[in-house]
Order: structure tokens, then sequence, then C-alpha cells
């Protein structure tokens, strides 16, 4: 038989359902976790921002509109103090509990302590369950080239399907 592979991400079109899958297993674990998510910000229907929320309570703005910074990606700048102050604390490995990395993106990659961080955490002997843009970077691409990635690309056909799958992969890994 194959051999699971640890690191677990996901990949697709914006708006696919990969955050929606992350929080799926997230809510369905039944053993240790910490982590990030992202989450868009909508005001009256339109996107304002982008969220990250820790599996601990924590949250701050990724990337918003009306964020002045260096780094930005159309009309958001991007908080590279919150993402190196919420995210990358959030995904140090630790023995025995799964990691959730929600994203692995060009926003987040902005920072090179993030990338040290997200690499770190790939290399470590924790379960990650993350998502990773589909485009990418030179960066992102050595990512999604590691021999230990699982990568899945959600459609509206498997997206209900994924998290049941990547759980009994997570559970195939702990044993």
């Amino acid at each position: 038989m194959e051999r699971i592979k640890k690191n677990i991400f996901l990949t697709g079109a914006p708006s696919s359902g990969k955050t929606t899958v992350i929080k799926k297993v997230i809510r369905a674990l039944t053993c240790p976790a910490k982590g990030f998510y992202t989450e868009e910000e909508r005001v009256a229907g339109k996107r304002v921002g982008f969220m990250m929320k820790t599996l601990d309570g924590q949250s701050g703005y990724l990337a918003h509109q009306g964020i002045q910074s260096e780094f930005s990606i159309r009309r958001y700048g991007v908080s590279i103090v919150n993402v190196e102050t919420i995210a990358v604390p959030s995904i140090t490995p630790l023995t025995g509990t799964v990691i959730i990395l929600d994203e692995i993106g060009k926003m987040e990659c902005f920072s090179q302590v993030f990338r040290n961080a997200a690499v770190r955490v790939l290399e470590s002997s924790s379960i990650v369950v993350g998502t990773v843009t589909l485009g990418g970077d030179e960066f992102i691409r050595r990512i999604k080239n590691r021999p230990d990635m699982e990568i899945y690309e959600v459609t509206s056909g498997n997206r209900d399907v994924l998290p049941e799958q990547i759980l009994r992969e997570i559970i195939q890994c702990r044993n």
C-alpha cells in the first residue's frame, strides 16, 4: 500500500470551496489541532478584505482595501505584521498536533518570515492540512513539488467528499 503523505493540501480556483473544506475538517477533527484559516470579509455583498483566524481564537486582517502597505494585490493592502504575529506563531510545529495552514498564497508569501515558517512546518513531523494557491511563483511551485505533498484540486464535484477523505488520511498518518 502506498504511504499516505503527511502534508495534505487543497488547491483550486478562488471561491471553489477550499476554506469550506478546511473548516469542515477542523470541526470533525478528533485530535489536537492548531493553525489558521482565512475568510473573506464582505460589506453590503462586496468583498473588502480577508481575515486570518487562528484555531485558538486570534484574528486579524491578512489584507483589506483600507490597509496602506508596500505590499498589495489589486485593491487590498497586505498586513505583513498580522501575517507574522498571527499566522506564523499558529503554524509552529507541535508533536501530535495537526497544523492547519490556509493558505500558502501570494499575500502570505510577501513575508519571508511566513515562507520560512511554512517550510519549517512542512519539514516537521506534524501532519499539515492546508491550501495552496492555484498559480504561484517559484517558491510556491517548489512547495507544490515536494515529494511529501498530497494536493487535491477542489471542484464542485468533489468538495463535499474531500473532508471525509482528508480525515481518513489524517487517521492513517497518525497510525
